[in-house]
């Protein structure tokens, strides 16, 4: 039987999310380690045009937005992906579902790998060996307890980190237009199509993650209103920041400087070893919002899945103390540091973006089935497949091979899932 999830009410959780922690989740979401690798890698290849990519795809992924958060605002329970996919039938909510989780999950085992990398560069005893495993199981307990004890204290310590990286990369970007103003680069020509396209996942990259804001709706205060002006506010102030710190570097620094941390010698170049110690800490902080943040909103999909009979009830599980999806918390929290000792998650990251991309595109093609269809709807539906299709064309065929083979896996478990719960209706 097809489950009406809109009349699904997550009665046990509570609605303790705001706008500006609605907001933050979406731009911890956003905001990992690329921002401390990019602005290189675009100076090199683009030059004095590398800041105005951001703009320019900022009004491309925003066209994915702006209909994905209407969907958002239709579906003010938990779940995102997983009830979104529900209009097309419980094995497309399921698949949604998995795929999106699978995505997220290495995403965020692999970023607790690059956050303990940098804080061996403040204490080089846990760069490996058993102090870098103690590390990891710190971080990841730490993190996890967090979201255990109460949405209230995960979202404080996500507003914390928030203004801690966020603070430091907007001062030392204005400091270096300050410094440097007399090199600030006038916009150069547009480069040629075919190059953009070889820099088009990059830079989308660079903005994925925005829905981490619609998964926990059920535990935000009007939704409807709150997360579609919390994910699009994001979006515009993401890509202003990217481009103030892909502007200031550019007028700082020199192609190809800065090795494998340009971010780092940026900040030593403007203010010394203190400049670089001050971006390393930022970087810990980024990632740890981006760990903290992506824990938060993707655990309320396996709520979901539990909570919709497309996985066992226990994932559904709320804590009467608390009132956080706790089995749930915990699962994905010994996920994350089993994948992030072991490493053996590498070979599925590849698929983290493409799986999202797919993950927007089948909610966005839900909405006709929400509102009744119109020709500016249907204009906003297809111009938003469009980029998203574009942007999947763009994908490696390895990416394609390990979600074809992540879909497969997703197919089975759900047929797994249906026929015990069908046998299990039969022993009633």
């Amino acid at each position: 039987m097809k489950i009406e999830r809109d009349q699904v009410q997550d009665v046990t959780l509570n609605r303790d999310i705001g706008f500006f922690g609605s907001a933050f989740l979406s731009f911890n979401g956003v905001v990992g380690a690329g921002i401390f690798a990019l602005p290189a890698a675009l100076y090199l290849q683009f030059g004095d045009f590398s800041p105005w990519l951001f703009p320019l795809f900022g009004l491309l992924v925003l066209i994915v937005a702006v209909p994905f958060a209407r969907v958002a605002a239709n579906h003010p329970v938990s779940g995102g992906p997983v009830v979104y996919a529900g209009a097309f039938g419980p094995a497309a909510s399921f698949q949604a579902g998995w795929i999106y989780y699978v995505a997220k999950l290495t995403s965020l085992a692999a970023n607790t790998n690059v956050l303990v990398a940098y804080l061996a560069t403040l204490w080089l005893p846990i760069a490996d060996g058993f102090l870098r495993a103690v590390t990891i199981l710190l971080v990841v307990a730490g993190i996890t307890c967090i979201n255990v004890v109460g949405l209230k204290r995960a979202v404080k310590l996500l507003d914390a980190l928030t203004l801690l990286k966020a603070a430091p990369l907007l001062f030392v970007a204005i400091l270096g237009l300050v410094v440097a103003a007399d090199a600030i680069p006038a916009p150069s020509g547009l480069p040629p199509l075919t190059e953009l396209e070889t820099a088009a996942l990059l830079i989308l990259y660079a903005f994925v993650g925005f829905e981490n804001s619609v998964v926990p709706a059920g535990e935000t205060t009007n939704p409807q209103r709150t997360i579609p002006r919390a994910l699009i506010a994001t979006i515009i102030a993401t890509a202003a920041l990217y481009f103030i710190v892909q502007l200031s570097y550019v007028a700082v620094m020199e192609p190809g400087e800065g090795g494998d941390a340009p971010m780092v010698a940026f900040g030593i170049e403007l203010l010394g070893p203190a400049g670089g110690l001050l971006l390393t800490a930022t970087a810990v902080f980024s990632l740890l919002g981006n760990i903290s943040g992506g824990m938060t909103a993707t655990t309320r999909t396996t709520y979901a899945m539990g909570r919709d009979g497309l996985l066992p009830g226990w994932f559904a599980s709320v804590s009467e103390r608390f009132a956080t999806p706790v089995n749930s918390v915990i699962f994905m929290g010994v996920l994350i540091a089993f994948l992030a000792l072991t490493g053996s998650f590498v070979w599925l990251a590849v698929v983290s973006t493409l799986a999202r991309l797919i993950v927007y595109a089948i909610s966005i093609a839900s909405l006709p089935k929400t509102e009744r269809p119109r020709p500016m709807l249907w204009l906003m539906v297809v111009a938003a497949l469009a980029v998203c299709g574009y942007a999947a064309l763009q994908t490696a065929w390895e990416s394609w091979q390990m979600l074809l083979i992540l879909g497969a896996a997703g197919s089975v478990l759900y047929l797994l899932a249906r026929l015990s719960h069908r046998t299990g209706k039969d022993k009633i």
